[in-house]
């Protein structure tokens, strides 16, 4: 291969910048952990609805139809790429899956238990059905290990990438 074919096939293939690379994640995974989660409320593993983070905010009946569903798993998207900023912030450094589960975990408390009041959607603690809570609690252990693992992988990546790119340098 000569030297400027594989310059321009070099110049195609740019990875994502990292901050690129956590805002995809975080959308990603916001809004396939949220779709999952609409799933499980369909088959009746759980009776929260990813719909209920418009119930404080939106006024009106749309909010329960399909477009309310849309615009919900896009609101779940934008917040999750906030989640996966605080993941990068907090603990991309450590490197292991049980840090991704806990943190998904901590999330899980933080939603059900300390946000509980603000989402009229969510039943009280205390009345809220087992398989609810084994749902939810699955998935956002899921959410939570999935972006975890995908920025810590990425951290790696850019540290290995730094240190060939010093020793190629000296």
């Amino acid at each position: 291969m000569s030297d400027e074919s594989k310059k321009e096939q070099t110049e195609r293939a740019k990875p994502m910048s990292f901050i690129s690379m956590i805002v995809v994640t975080g959308l990603f995974g916001g809004v396939f952990w949220s779709s999952i989660g609409l799933l499980a409320h369909y088959f009746s593993f759980t009776t929260i609805h990813p719909r209920v983070i418009l119930e404080p905010w939106a006024i009106g009946e749309w909010k329960h139809g399909w477009l309310g569903t849309l615009i919900s798993l896009g609101i779940i998207g934008l917040i999750s790429i906030g989640v996966a900023f605080l993941y990068y912030i907090l603990l991309r450094k450590l490197k292991s899956i049980w840090i991704g589960a806990a943190f998904g975990l901590v999330l899980f408390v933080l939603v059900l238990f300390v946000l509980n009041p603000i989402f009229p959607g969510i039943e009280p603690i205390r009345d809220i059905g087992r398989n609810t809570l084994i749902t939810t609690g699955c998935l956002y252990l899921l959410y939570g290990v999935f972006i975890g693992f995908s920025i810590s992988y990425e951290e790696t990546e850019q540290q290995l990438q730094r240190k060939k790119t010093k020793q190629a340098s000296t």
